[in-house]
């Protein structure tokens, strides 16, 4: 059997970083979570591309399509793909949620440190800082004046 073995132009499976794989962006096998992250999907029959949303309501037509045709598997499996959609707009929706939670948290949390700050001000709290000009001075002596010969 004569098996002709493909190399990729950087010699790694995957594509790389380039076109192909685009295995560069993604992290630990996951997509990015961006909802303006254009996908390429091969659907059964078709080959599509764009959002999640677009896709989702892609297959949700292309399913629509079949089943007023009759096709009841072509349907199914359009549905299939539409629902795959579907799941990855709610986990962007979920990311995004919590992203923005933990923005408000880290946000309230630098509000407070800086009310305590302002109110250990008001209080007083640097009263046992010399203020400048009130430092103990050191003791001058005076010098004796030279003479000119």
């Amino acid at each position: 059997m004569n098996v002709k073995r493909m190399r990729t132009r950087n010699h790694r499976p995957g594509g790389g970083s380039g076109g192909g794989g685009g295995s560069g962006r993604h992290l630990n096998g996951q997509i990015p979570m961006n909802r303006n992250h254009v996908f390429d999907s091969h659907g059964p029959d078709v080959r599509v591309r764009g959002t999640a949303q677009q896709l989702f309501e892609k297959y949700l037509q292309h399913g629509r399509d079949a089943t007023s045709s009759g096709d009841r598997v072509a349907a199914e499996a359009y549905f299939q793909h539409a629902e795959h959609f579907f799941r990855i707009m709610n986990a962007m929706a979920q990311a995004a949620q919590q992203s923005q939670q933990e923005r408000a948290e880290r946000q309230a949390a630098r509000q407070q440190r800086m009310a305590a700050s302002a109110e250990e001000d008001a209080e007083g709290g640097e009263v046992n800082r010399p203020i400048r000009g009130d430092e103990p001075q050191p003791d001058i002596q005076e010098q004796p004046e030279l003479s000119d010969t």
